[in-house]
């Protein structure tokens, strides 16, 4: 059969039977959007980030890498797949009008798109700093609708996104959890003449073990220099005595993910060694003190800046002192909703999630890493992680 003999076939006997939300969720977040389009003055939005996908219509699936789309308009939704993606559209979402084209058929993918944009093309949104807008799509659809007149609209689906609802809240908790079993598994494997790549194995084993879904990022585990070098990831190395050994993991739960960071040092730290990791536990005491409702990002950045002061000289921070997270697909965990960074005007609401990625790195001999993944409330703050806080040493 065909795929749309395939979509028949599972919009009959499986359509929507892994969607992770209820009917009346997705209903609220489509009006959420529907009104900020209004107050925008937006048509429609052409969405083509698989994570926006996702959170408007439950679609899911670990390859990203094809042209994906959904149309929205103030009484309408479309969704559009390649052939090859027409199983999970059908199994995970309850979208009525989904369309496909062949995996192999790119050119085929902009009729319907014309169709479903005409009438609405004089302001159609499309977050232009996304990479998946694709610019043959975006040409393509300007060739055939001549007074199509595209916006940049990435700001107004984050500004929904990035304050979770309950539902969002207990799958990143379950996602914390089984973070928590990946790291204790992994940790408790560290000793010398293992390599980065058995810890990340067993911590990997773990996480899967307890219910992980494909992660949006794999275990990170990085030894001894290695850990001075930002973004580095297992690489066969040997793990010696005295090493440091950095770990940042994040389960996924229904495509949520609250990541965590700890450092294990090989025998006794270093007094310089405490002295770092008593600075991340600095930091993070400082923003969990200023991560309240009403409180600036920049405020709070500004606290941690003066907690990290008198490191500040010695070792090498990123600048953004958290991120919000949500659900997510590879590359990355990271929403791009919210930076807890200099120069942030936005102010912290109850339900936003933050990671707190607190990694202090002295390059050429090594860095130490200890985060938190924290849900602001109506008080303050939560920690939806558990560190353990403490520099384990391992003979």
């Amino acid at each position: 059969m065909d795929f749309n003999a395939y979509q028949k076939v599972l919009s009959g006997t499986a359509r929507g039977e892994e969607c992770p939300f209820p009917p009346e969720e997705f209903e609220q977040r489509l009006a959420r959007v529907r009104t900020r389009m209004s107050e925008d003055d937006i048509s429609a939005l052409l969405l083509t980030d698989p994570a926006d996908i996702f959170y408007l219509t439950g679609y899911s699936t670990f390859e990203v890498s094809v042209h994906v789309a959904l149309v929205v308009t103030p009484s309408d939704l479309l969704l559009q797949v390649p052939s090859i993606e027409m199983g999970p559209a059908m199994v995970t979402t309850r979208v009525t009008r989904v369309v496909g084209y062949r995996w192999e058929g790119i050119g085929e993918v902009l009729i319907p798109l014309v169709d479903a944009l005409t009438g609405y093309e004089d302001r159609v949104g499309v977050d232009f700093w996304h990479g998946s807008p694709r610019h043959g799509v975006i040409e393509g659809i300007r060739a055939r609708l001549s007074d199509v007149r595209f916006v940049d609209s990435g700001a107004l689906l984050k500004k929904i996104r990035k304050v979770k609802s309950g539902a969002e809240l207990e799958y990143l908790r379950q996602s914390a959890r089984i973070t928590a079993i990946g790291l204790e598994a992994a940790v408790s494997a560290i000793q010398p003449g293992m390599t980065d790549n058995n810890i990340a194995a067993i911590g990997a084993e773990a996480l899967l073990s307890a219910g992980s879904e494909f992660m949006s990022m794999q275990p990170i585990v990085t030894v001894g220099s290695r850990s001075g070098v930002i973004h580095a990831n297992h690489k066969r190395y040997l793990i010696g005595a005295g090493d440091v050994v950095f770990l940042e993991f994040g389960a996924a739960w229904q495509r949520y993910t609250a990541p965590m960071m700890q450092t294990v040092v090989v025998g006794e730290p270093t007094p310089q060694m405490q002295r770092v990791f008593d600075g991340c536990r600095q930091v993070v005491d400082a923003l969990l003190a200023n991560i309240r409702p009403g409180v600036t990002f920049d405020f709070a950045a500004q606290a941690a800046e003066r907690a990290l002061a008198p490191l500040a000289k010695e070792v090498f921070f990123s600048g953004v002192f958290g991120y919000t997270v949500g659900a997510q697909f590879p590359p990355s965990w990271v929403e791009g909703s919210g930076f807890i960074a200099r120069g942030q005007s936005s102010a912290f609401q109850p339900g936003m999630v933050f990671h707190l990625p607190i990694c202090l790195r002295v390059p050429g001999q090594w860095g130490i890493g200890c985060s938190e993944t924290v849900v602001v409330t109506d008080k303050g703050s939560e920690r939806l992680t558990h560190n353990p806080w403490r520099l384990s040493a391992q003979s």
